[in-house]
């Protein structure tokens, strides 16, 4: 009987939106936008994914067509590591834009990633990029709001509603009714942009997708669609505890306004206040200093270096190191970079914390706004997540590390500890080398890695659930018919 009474009611709301004209155009123009956000991000898609791959292979045809040469000069030649998009990126690009999708790797030092488009852009793309992503967290709430503002203040206001109180119809039959009609309306709008999203996101992987790819984008159709249940609900409850459908809005409105401006940006600032970083050139100064303090591997006379040539000379026995079983620079070299390579690793994970305990703190807010939470989640699932940027550097640097400890193994088995004259030509190692040094791939993180990542905003879902559940129920004994 309960159910029925929810069906009914629900049919009402969806005939009583469809009934109004200017629905159909409201929903024609979304329909317009929406088009455009994902023409633009299978644009984009394409045009990255092309562009990864040519330049990859353009970095490893220059890397290879290296004539024979000395194996520190390939280490400071260096090579780049491109980030491949992902496929659900066409869907939520999230931080991909202001990231950066490329990284130069050289001996003795870590460069960040490079080539992000808000680099190359205007300032618009401060207000975000226009997704499919961005439609459902942002403009698909706000119609949601608009619609169901008068879903019970409306009966309120013309009497119907102490009609179907008298009637017998409960109060928790009526919010439930009235969500349900407005998530279906909600549906509506939903289910194309899901669709269009799939057929794309299909596209991308050549109609292939993998395991983990079809989780991922069955766990976004899930978070997205408990996210339109719960501005459902919300839009329902502001309805039945205004006098007037105006008031309803207006409280809506000021709703929408607050949870995706204002506490985004404000949990932004807090965070960035509470956990500051340092500059860039202080970052590079402090690492630059603990490397002088330990020592310059370029410098013959450096007192570390010069401990550690004495060390070697004494252990084999021999009086110079020209008489060493290897090449004595190499080994400094192989020495040096391993020493350069903790500290920046030290001074790295010190700035990921803080980047970590920022992003930690606007994930708290989740719990006083579900937008942060889908937000979160949408960009984890995705693959444009900040977690997703910083294993992408961690694998390059792996790379760049292996890449000079690799040339620096060549020099001190092939090149001879004999010092050249002036004239003498300088010392260099067959081309056929370069190709023992395998291609940069990025392997993307597993679902099974992002979720637990994300289980703050995970929680946060199922938070607002539990409590709109409760406010349903206790509404539900509180309200009157005036």
């Amino acid at each position: 009987m309960h159910l029925n009474t929810q069906r009914l009611l629900a049919r009402h709301v969806w005939h009583t939106v469809f009934r109004n004209r200017a629905v159909f155009w409201l929903f024609g123009l979304v329909g317009l936008v929406a088009g455009y956000a994902a023409w633009s991000g299978w644009t984009t898609f394409r045009q990255q994914k092309a562009s990864q791959h040519y330049y990859q292979q353009e970095a490893r045809r220059d890397w290879l067509s290296n004539p024979d040469k000395h194996p520190h000069r390939m280490a400071h030649y260096g090579h780049f590591a491109f980030r491949r998009p992902s496929p659900l990126s066409l869907f939520d690009p999230g931080m991909d834009r202001f990231l950066g999708n490329a990284i130069y790797l050289e001996a003795h030092k870590q460069n960040t990633v490079n080539f992000s488009e808000a680099g190359f852009s205007t300032g618009l793309m401060r207000f975000g990029d226009l997704s499919i992503a961005m439609l459902l967290q942002l403009l698909l709430p706000l119609l949601i709001f608009f619609l169901g503002a008068g879903s019970i203040a409306a009966d309120r206001e013309n009497g119907t509603l102490r009609l179907l109180l008298s009637q017998g119809v409960s109060w928790t039959n009526l919010l439930l009714g009235n969500s349900l009609g407005l998530f279906m309306v909600g549906l509506t709008l939903l289910a194309p942009l899901l669709v269009v999203a799939a057929v794309l996101w299909l596209m991308a992987q050549s109609g292939a997708p993998s395991v983990d790819e079809v989780i991922r984008f069955g766990l976004l159709i899930g978070f997205y669609g408990l996210y339109l249940a719960l501005c459902c609900v919300v839009a329902v409850l502001v309805s039945a505890w205004s006098r007037t459908t105006k008031t309803a809005l207006v409280s809506l409105i000021g709703l929408w306004l607050m949870t995706t401006i204002v506490l985004p940006r404000a949990s932004q600032a807090l965070g960035t206040y509470v956990y500051g970083l340092p500059s860039k050139t202080e970052f590079q100064t402090a690492i630059q200093a603990d490397i002088s303090k330990e020592g310059d591997s370029h410098n013959p006379d450096d007192p570390h270096y010069k401990s550690l040539k004495d060390s070697l000379i004494t252990a084999y026995g021999v009086k110079t190191t020209d008489e060493l079983p290897f090449n004595y620079s190499g080994y400094v070299m192989a020495e040096g970079e391993e020493i350069s390579a903790a500290i920046y690793n030290q001074h790295y994970n010190t700035l990921l914390e803080r980047f970590r305990q920022q992003n930690q703190f606007a994930r708290a807010t989740a719990f006083l706004n579900p937008y942060l939470a889908l937000k979160n989640l949408s960009m984890a699932l995705a693959g444009t997540d900040f977690l997703s940027y910083v294993d992408f550097q961690q694998q390059a640097e792996t790379y760049r590390y292996e890449l000079a400890q690799k040339m620096n193994e060549l020099q001190m088995h092939h090149i001879p500890n004999k010092k050249l004259g002036p004239t003498e030509k300088a010392y260099s190692i067959d081309r056929k080398y370069w190709q023992d040094v395998p291609d940069f791939t990025d392997r993307p993180l597993s679902v099974g890695q992002v979720l637990p990542a994300e289980w703050v905003s995970v929680v946060a879902f199922g938070a607002w659930l539990l409590l709109l559940t409760f406010l349903v129920h206790r509404a539900a004994h509180r309200l009157t018919a005036v």
